[in-house]
């Protein structure tokens, strides 16, 4: 396994750099732009991870240990996923806005990413929630206004009582959006009673 890569930048392009380490050169396939800031001659230690098949041995870069293990998650974890694809996806999406869109079961912000259709982002979203939900959950209502936060805390009870992270976030969403209550000014109490009925029906 090669954990990482430390040499000097022999020629980079947009996904792909050539790394001179000690005379030999490592081809290491990148994100697009995500290491647009090495020029060709700087320093640099590139994260890796070595992908064997049959016929090949391919080395992934990435800029930092979160872009690696999303990528390992999105080989790993989403059925129909290879290197390849999970390569574009991080150079189509920061992290964040990926594991936001994740959280909150946006399969349309993942759709617009290239080579990833509409079947795919739904896909990622059921086999990704799970792993990237309720923790980000939490971070995310750690920053979020008292109103993100409401809704951040009914999605958490709704979790607690059993229903799935889709589900819920769809139902909070439906709830703070409808008449039942005031999307603005609702509290967690009286969005989960309203997100109840909503998965009730």
């Amino acid at each position: 396994m090669i954990s990482f890569v430390r040499g000097k930048v022999a020629r980079a392009l947009p996904n792909l750099l050539w790394v001179d380490v000690g005379g030999v050169g490592y081809e290491i396939h990148v994100p697009m732009g995500a290491f647009d800031h090495a020029p060709e001659g700087s320093d640099l230690r590139v994260l890796t991870h070595l992908h064997v098949r049959e016929d090949a041995m391919t080395l992934y870069g990435f800029a930092n240990e979160e872009q690696r293990e999303l990528f390992l998650l999105l080989v790993e974890r989403v059925t129909g996923i290879g290197p390849k694809l999970a390569m574009t996806i991080l150079g189509g999406l920061p992290t964040a806005s990926f594991k936001a869109a994740v959280v909150n079961a946006d399969a349309t912000a993942l759709a617009r990413i290239r080579g990833v259709g509409k079947k795919t982002a739904e896909r990622i979203v059921l086999e990704l929630k799970d792993k990237l939900g309720v923790a980000e959950v939490w971070q995310q209502a750690a920053a979020a206004s008292p109103a993100e936060s409401a809704r951040h805390d009914a999605v958490l009870a709704l979790l607690a009582l059993g229903y799935k992270q889709v589900d819920a976030v769809k139902a909070v969403r439906a709830a703070s959006e409808s008449g039942g209550v005031d999307g603005e000014d609702a509290g967690a109490d009286a969005l989960v009673r309203a997100a109840l009925r909503q998965l009730n029906r």
